[in-house]
């Protein structure tokens, strides 16, 4: 067995977690600013009568891109024999690429230009998710990888606060926001591929292949099957935040009242994958904090259903915030437990991470669904509940992990 497919025994440095989540935050910055608020406003601009119908066809597309992309960048990573590594090509090259993405978007005249920006966005942002998720079983050990897993889950979230900070406070207008972003994801690609190791893989794996048989490997199934229903809970608790704010809440600025929830959230998500990323890394113990997440999680949602204004807001955004930060801390340890191969790593966490990118294609469309049929915003909460407590059960079958 090679170097690059031997399990990691020896933990790594604060250094190298430092850069892993610059990257990280570089990478959610660019995703998020966009999702929350630079896309929602570029589709009331280009046509704001249909402006829910565009942003789902956007994002929907999209998340088809990268859903196709990521398993194909780790499949390919994977085998990848470079004298610079097996991983950080990939990084840097999908930095390029969701750069040049975000660069499109700043200038997209139509709702075609802009659609194919966010493909490009989703294409080398799904490839460097891809590489940089690998190097958590690449390199670090069982007994840190929640600890990891919760830096990686506070980089989404202060990706998701800063980004909306940035686009609404430090810069103005569409094409600068989109150019920020694009600025963001280049610098923290290219601090982490020269400042940290990457092994080089010798010889390429043999027998690959994209199907794992949930027969012969159910743990990992019923994790991706988790992992689906969570962030699908979570897509559609917050796709739709911002118009949920300006027609429901009616919030005098609904720009301003989301940066105050993403504030709210951002520390609560903090302070969940702190504290009990370090007690599941403590205890050797995952599932228990799964369903604790799951719990909370649910629990914001159905706040918004009983009590639909902003004073619920202003509470369910902590609680979803502390559910989703434990929820990540112990999901990056758990899913990288179930893995069938080293040597299909990167292939199978991308296979993993399916499970984000399909809510994104599924969740506008069944979002336009449910709020024609099943009784507007509060329909809406309520699935994102039954989503999110449904994947406490999937994950509960879950049988190596404890």
């Amino acid at each position: 067995m090679t170097e690059a497919l031997a399990e990691p025994v020896v933990p790594v440095r604060r250094g190298w977690m430092a850069w892993l989540f610059a990257a990280n935050l570089g990478l959610w910055l660019a995703v998020y600013a966009p999702i929350q608020v630079l896309l929602p406003q570029q589709a009331e601009l280009l046509d704001k009568a249909n402006k829910e119908l565009v942003f789902g066809i956007v994002t929907g597309v999209g998340a088809l891109v990268s859903l196709l992309v990521v398993p194909l960048i780790g499949f390919l990573s994977d085998r990848t024999t470079s004298r610079f590594g097996r991983r950080h090509p990939w990084t840097l090259a999908g930095a390029v690429v969701g750069a040049i993405g975000l660069g499109v978007l700043a200038n997209a005249p139509s709702v075609f230009v802009m659609t194919v920006g966010w493909c490009l966005v989703q294409a080398g942002i799904g490839g460097m998710l891809a590489a940089l998720t690998s190097a958590v079983p690449d390199r670090v050990p069982v007994v840190q990888r929640a600890q990891v897993g919760g830096l990686i889950g506070i980089s989404q979230m202060l990706g998701t606060v800063l980004g909306a900070v940035v686009v609404t406070l430090l810069v103005s207008g569409l094409p600068a926001g989109y150019l920020a972003c694009a600025a963001i994801v280049l610098v923290g690609a290219l601090f982490f591929v020269l400042r940290t190791p990457d092994t080089q893989l010798i010889t390429k794996p043999v027998k690959p292949t994209f199907w794992i048989s949930p027969r012969e490997h159910p743990d990992f199934a019923w994790a991706w099957g988790g992992h689906l229903m969570i962030n699908l809970g979570n897509a559609f608790g917050t796709l739709y935040l911002l118009y949920f704010l300006g027609d429901v809440v009616h919030h005098p600025s609904p720009e301003d009242g989301l940066l105050v929830l993403m504030a709210l959230y951002g520390v609560a998500l903090a302070a969940g994958a702190v504290l009990f990323g370090a007690r599941s890394d403590r205890s050797g113990r995952r599932k228990p904090y799964v369903y604790l997440a799951s719990f909370v999680m649910a629990l914001a949602a159905l706040l918004l259903v009983i009590w639909p204004t902003w004073v619920s807001a202003l509470v369910a955004a902590p609680l979803l915030g502390v559910g989703f930060g434990t929820y990540w801390a112990v999901a990056i340890a758990l899913l990288t437990q179930v893995l069938p191969a080293a040597s299909d790593r990167a292939k199978d966490l991308g296979v993993l991470n399916v499970a984000n990118a399909l809510p994104q294609v599924i969740a506008p469309l069944l979002t336009a669904l449910i709020l024609a049929n099943l009784g507007g915003y509060r329909g809406l909460f309520a699935t994102s509940a039954l989503a999110t407590a449904l994947a406490a059960v999937l994950m509960s079958r879950v049988r190596s992990v404890v």
